[in-house]
């Protein structure tokens, strides 16, 4: 299957700025122990993983494989996946720093050239599931995992996207943005991104076989900082819900 307009659009952005990227977020994302979102919330808090040893993992938009390097080295047997090669050679870079190896799949997440039924768990920390599209990304997802496996990613809250268009430099305290109209939101970055309203997030959930298990509204603690929100976005999302992580499981 050939590149989706936003998978392929997607890719040229992240080979852009992967550089940038992991150089400005590097050390507040490779912490020794996995964290979850822009506010990095520990794994040992929110339990959404659970255990992974002996698991077959795969991550969605892996980057520079932080994620999977640690789950690694919990025991897990990782893959991990993305869009962009630039990533990818940021990932392959610390892994070998990491003492680690593991598959890295060059692919976008709404075509995985994986067979069925190969993962315990498929995952993203934003990632994937933020930058391609849920209603292709969701059935591979299904396809993808074993009978029980789980599927579990972060995203910004659909509260945030309709209060924070991309004109404006700092989330707002007004409905700016139409709910039922949710989907498919072009960066004024060039990169595109999607959400949906929390029914057809459940709807879509269902549709393919998913028996939701938990939806975390992640608030950040008091005085967080972090290298991808301001002080006033960091103040938004202590009094509203600015990033979610879904828990579902393939029935």
């Amino acid at each position: 299957m050939s590149l989706s307009d936003a998978a392929a659009r997607n890719r040229l952005f992240w080979d852009r700025v992967a550089d940038e990227y992991q150089a400005k977020h590097r050390a507040f994302i490779g912490r020794p122990e996995p964290r979850w979102g822009v506010w990095q919330i520990p794994e040992a808090e929110l339990h959404v993983l659970g255990d992974v040893a002996g698991k077959d993992v795969l991550e969605l938009g892996c980057g520079a494989a932080q994620w999977s390097i640690l789950l690694a080295r919990a025991g897990a047997r990782p893959v991990g996946l993305d869009n962009s090669v630039r990533q990818l050679e940021h990932a392959r870079a610390a892994m070998t720093a990491a003492g680690v190896d593991f598959p890295l799949v060059h692919a976008s997440a709404d075509d995985v050239p994986l067979p069925d039924t190969s993962f315990d768990i498929v995952f993203c920390d934003y990632g994937a599931m933020h930058f391609a599209d849920p209603h292709r990304t969701v059935p591979e997802c299904a396809r993808l995992l074993r009978p029980g496996g789980l599927l579990a990613f972060s995203n910004t809250g659909p509260l945030l996207d309709l209060c924070w268009p991309g004109e404006m430099d700092e989330p707002g305290t007004v409905l700016a943005q139409d709910y039922f109209g949710l989907h498919h939101i072009e960066d004024p970055d060039g990169s595109v991104y999607f959400n949906l309203p929390y029914g057809e997030w459940i709807r879509l959930f269902r549709r393919h076989g998913f028996l939701i298990e938990d939806l975390i509204e992640t608030r950040p603690p008091e005085g967080a900082a972090s290298t991808y929100r301001s002080e006033a976005a960091n103040a938004w999302s202590r009094r509203w819900p600015a990033e979610i992580i879904w828990k579902v499981r393939r029935g």
